[in-house]
């Protein structure tokens, strides 16, 4: 007869391997892999966020703003940044070809809409702009940075205070349109509605021919002192356009549009009013060019702004006398501001750069989900994955350590973000803010 043992003993093995099992599906997945190595190898992996690195705030000269995807106006009196103005230069396009306009045509009104679809700031601060018409030639395949200025007619065409609202409606004549900004272009002067209107009719057989005859507008955005918001219009649905309304001998009331939309050149002048209205710390780091400040605070805005320039100078010393396998490395920094106003950049870039040639870092092409450089709202932070990046350098592979950038702008693409943020330093003065200060944390393996 078989013993109660021989019985008991199979089913607590069978529950200690089922414990086990279940055990070991909860593993931390970062902790994955350890278990394959012998115990002597877990020894050689190690940790550590005290690399040498250095950072400060720097001016970017400009950016490209040609053929932007959504036109800006507006200004931005921040309190650590200073002022900010964004005016705009615009093509038209006629809406159709070999226009008659009647017998006897007289205009009147010549309504400039531009739909809003975003913006970034306080909008209960009034702003102010002026419309002039552009006097040079505008090109859809030339490039216009966000320093570029053009000439323009002497003649003020409109000039209107207005309160943002870009989420209020707006109702004319009755009937309900999606909030936009209306400026009357035919209330100071009806120079320019006349020019539409009394333009010989071979300046509307093609869009280029129109173009020569009426360059674009001009709208200037006045700088403001206090508050302010910066507002994106619509180009994707064709609603932003110019209107002329008039009549002639034989009917009371007709239009015509003047599109606004994606086949126009355009850009934007950004004025930084040469950051003179900058916090201090910002000021010295830039205009000063005291680099060592940066171990208290750098400054990152959008709009050609700031950029932070940062080093790691000792790391190709890093594996000197001994082999090292890079596992993990992670440059990482806080969002150091509490105003829910102004918010941080959605997403920030980082380039490698060398006496203004910008390159790629070689992390990125493995996508922005290992690379990094998106905004964590839960721990308002950011990181850059930079494991390849560094494993070349401490190799050999990159003859010259070169300089990495972090910016707001993609200076390859026309999608331009107004945002800013300021970040804690790599060495923080400010009590408690060691912990999220600039750093960068390396995981590695000793190979000898």
């Amino acid at each position: 007869m078989k013993s109660k043992l021989s019985f008991v003993l199979p089913s607590l093995v069978i529950l200690f391997l089922t414990v086990l099992v279940i055990y070991s599906c909860k593993k931390d997945p970062y902790q994955v892999g350890l278990d394959l190595l012998p115990p002597s190898d877990t020894l050689k992996i190690k940790s550590t966020d005290t690399c040498t690195v250095t950072a400060y705030t720097e001016r970017v000269d400009s950016i490209a703003t040609s053929n932007c995807s959504a036109l800006m106006l507006g200004s931005l009196a921040d309190p650590v940044f200073g002022k900010t103005t964004v005016s705009l230069y615009t093509q038209f396009q006629p809406s159709s070809v070999a226009v008659d306009f009647g017998t006897a045509p007289v205009a009147d009104s010549l309504i400039l809409m531009l739909f809003y679809s975003g913006y970034y700031g306080d909008t209960t601060t009034w702003q102010k702009i002026r419309v002039y018409e552009v006097e040079q030639d505008m090109h859809l395949d030339s490039g216009y940075f966000s320093n570029r200025q053009m000439q323009v007619y002497p003649t003020l065409l409109a000039e209107m205070s207005f309160q943002p609202r870009p989420k209020d409606s707006v109702k004319v004549n009755g009937t309900m349109y999606a909030a936009h900004l209306r400026i009357n272009l035919n209330k100071l002067t009806n120079y320019f509605s006349n020019k539409l209107l009394y333009g010989p009719p071979s300046v509307y057989s093609t869009a280029a021919m129109f173009s020569t005859f009426m360059k674009g507008l001009y709208i200037e955005s006045e700088a403001l002192n206090s508050g302010g918001a910066f507002v994106n219009f619509d180009l994707s649905t064709g609603a932003s356009k110019m209107e002329l309304f008039f009549h002639n001998q034989v009917t009371d009331s007709l239009n015509y549009s003047y599109l606004l939309n994606s086949s126009c050149a355009r850009f934007l002048h950004i004025d930084h009013n040469r950051y003179f209205d900058a916090e201090q710390g910002l000021k010295q780091q830039m205009l000063n060019r005291d680099t060592l400040l940066g171990k208290n605070m750098l400054y990152l805005q959008g709009l050609g702004g700031t950029r932070i320039r940062f080093r790691m100078p000792y790391m190709m010393n890093f594996a000197k006398n001994r082999k090292i396998a890079i596992n993990d490395a992670l440059l990482m920094f806080n969002n150091a501001s509490s105003d829910t106003t102004i918010k941080p950049p959605p997403q920030l870039i980082c380039i490698r750069d060398s006496s203004g040639l910008i390159g790629s870092v070689i992390d990125e092409g493995e996508g922005s989900a290992y690379f990094g450089g998106i905004y964590n709202k839960t721990t308002a932070s950011y990181y850059f994955r930079l494991t390849r990046h560094i494993q070349k350098l401490i190799t050999g592979y990159y003859s010259i350590n070169r300089d990495l950038c972090i910016m707001v702008n993609d200076p390859l693409t026309n999608v331009i973000y107004p945002n800013r943020i300021t970040i804690n330093g790599y060495k923080p003065l400010i009590p408690g803010a060691n912990p999220s200060r600039f750093r960068l944390l390396i995981t590695y393996t000793l190979l000898n």
